[in-house]
């Protein structure tokens, strides 16, 4: 993800969570801590068609990564794109040398659990109210790096292409909340 994707973005985070989006503040201060020598951010987008369609970050800390934010567009559920732009968060936290992943997820998000679980991914306990302004509580998922050979599930064959790796050159014009 770049300053220049963030207006296609924040209108996808609006459509999908109109109630508790990331502002482009929000956004802007992950940004900055995604390049660098001490970078530890990653923060990536999925386009089809020149179209952003989906994005995820992950933050990294003393080992631990937070998935901060993950999301596709509704025309691409059920495609395999969340599993994609996931694999991804997971391999940068490898790159990160995170020995754990955490997520919070909407408690409603049942969709979402299913496929956190998929890959790994244990309950650890709730969050209160967490989602503001609605006051909606958040599930905390962990996975554990148990097996560093492990492989995350593959992901639907058929569906959109893969996400590009954060760091490839791409064309100006571009293809999370739990």
């Amino acid at each position: 993800m770049r300053w220049w994707d963030l207006d296609a973005v924040l209108t996808l985070e609006r459509a999908l969570f109109p109630e508790d989006a990331w502002s482009a503040g929000m956004f802007w201060s992950e940004l900055a801590y995604a390049r660098g020598p001490a970078a530890n951010r990653r923060y990536l987008v999925a386009e089809r068609g020149g179209e952003i369609v989906g994005y995820g970050g992950l933050a990294a800390v003393d080992g631990t990564g937070d998935i901060q934010t993950i999301a596709t567009a509704r025309d691409h559920w059920g495609s395999g794109l969340g599993a994609r732009l996931l694999t991804a968060l997971l391999s940068a936290a490898t790159d990160f040398e995170c020995h754990e992943v955490l997520l919070e997820v909407r408690v409603d998000n049942l969709r979402a659990q299913r496929l956190y679980e998929r890959f790994g991914f244990v309950p650890l306990g709730f969050r209160r109210g967490y989602y503001q302004p609605g006051n909606v509580d958040a599930l905390v998922m962990r996975r554990t790096a148990t097996d560093p050979d492990a492989e995350a599930p593959d992901p639907d064959p058929d569906a959109a292409p893969a996400v590009p790796a954060p760091d490839t050159p791409r064309p100006k014009e571009s293809d999370h909340h739990g």
